[in-house]
């Protein structure tokens, strides 16, 4: 199962940006139909570019702007069906049309978000909400948030 094979990847004594980065090839690597895979870190209100695969990306996000803000300012999970419909989207890739991001909380707060891009529109459902979401608690378990960024 892709969980299992997931979760022994991530190394809870490695630090966290490599088992972020690890994830994010992961990630890329097995899911199927997507163009970008990678983390926002949250600091004083504005997400980082972590880890990633893919095209080079924003490097700056702030909070409650386009879908990760958005993620990260609610902490809810957004499935964006088209990104292009999506108010205040800020498009680092022109070919990217739909996206997940998932919120990574430690204590009640944001310390980062899990975000997926597809280049096909209506790419991502509740099926790949419940799978991401087992990621992200593998990573919120197993990783140390402190003093990442």
């Amino acid at each position: 199962m892709i969980i299992d094979m997931f979760e022994s990847l991530i190394d809870e004594s490695s630090p966290t940006v490599s088992n972020l980065a690890n994830a994010a090839s992961f990630l890329y690597n097995e899911l199927t139909d997507i163009s970008w895979v990678g983390f926002y870190i949250l600091k004083n209100q504005t997400l980082y570019l972590g880890p990633f695969m893919g095209k080079p990306a924003c490097l700056r996000i702030a909070l409650g702007k386009g879908v990760c803000g958005t993620c990260a300012e609610s902490k809810q999970i957004q499935i964006v069906p088209n990104v292009h419909k999506f108010p205040g989207h800020i498009a680092c890739d022109s070919a990217s049309n739909a996206e997940i991001v998932l919120p990574i909380i430690i204590d009640e707060k944001v310390v980062a978000v899990l975000d997926i891009d597809s280049a096909s529109f209506n790419r991502f459902n509740d099926n790949d909400a419940l799978l991401l979401q087992k990621v992200c608690e593998i990573l919120q378990h197993k990783c140390s948030w402190s003093n990442l960024c």
